[in-house]
């Protein structure tokens, strides 16, 4: 027979698996408005956050990113492979800038791992192991990265609204 203390003990580290949705602070700002994420995430992503679902919030954000890429480079892969052969520096699908000098080359290359990376080190994860439980600032971080890539792709020109157009277009039709 378990004991209370053990009984006690298996509870409190399972505590983690059971958050509470995301309480807004008493200012009333919401923490996508404090931390400035990008208004182009689909709602669904605010959605999940505000309901507590932390990990499913980033994986949505970053399915997102994926078929902004996807539109702008026409191309039908995924993840790392996408990213790679969209911003290649040598010819690039998505040009971030002229790529007049090295320096300009080098940020374009920066951009391709950065973006490749972020779908190997934070979306892939979340695709494959439903047991990963992001806490909200966790949460934050990783939409503030996407919100970054997706801020950069803006600036260069590639804005994500005719996805999003796309997408809301598709919803309706449903």
């Amino acid at each position: 027979m378990i004991s209370v203390l053990e009984l006690a003990e298996r509870i409190a580290r399972r505590a983690h698996q059971h958050q509470e949705p995301t309480r807004l602070p008493a200012d009333g700002d919401h923490p996508f408005d404090v931390r400035n994420i990008i208004s182009d995430l689909p709602s669904e992503v605010r959605r999940l956050f505000d309901n507590g679902h932390y990990a499913q919030a980033t994986f949505e954000a970053f399915k997102y990113l994926e078929r902004v890429v996807q539109s702008h480079a026409r191309l039908k892969k995924s993840g790392w492979n996408l990213m790679m052969e969209a911003f290649n520096e040598e010819s690039p699908l998505i040009p971030l800038n002229s790529l007049a000098d090295l320096s300009e080359r080098d940020e374009q290359q920066g951009y391709k791992f950065l973006f490749a990376g972020g779908m190997m080190g934070i979306r892939n994860p979340r695709a494959h192991d439903p047991t990963i439980n992001d806490d909200p600032d966790t949460c934050l971080d990783h939409l503030s990265f996407v919100s970054m890539l997706l801020r950069r792709m803006i600036e260069a020109g590639h804005n994500p609204t005719p996805v999003v157009r796309k997408q809301r277009a598709r919803v309706r039709r449903k």
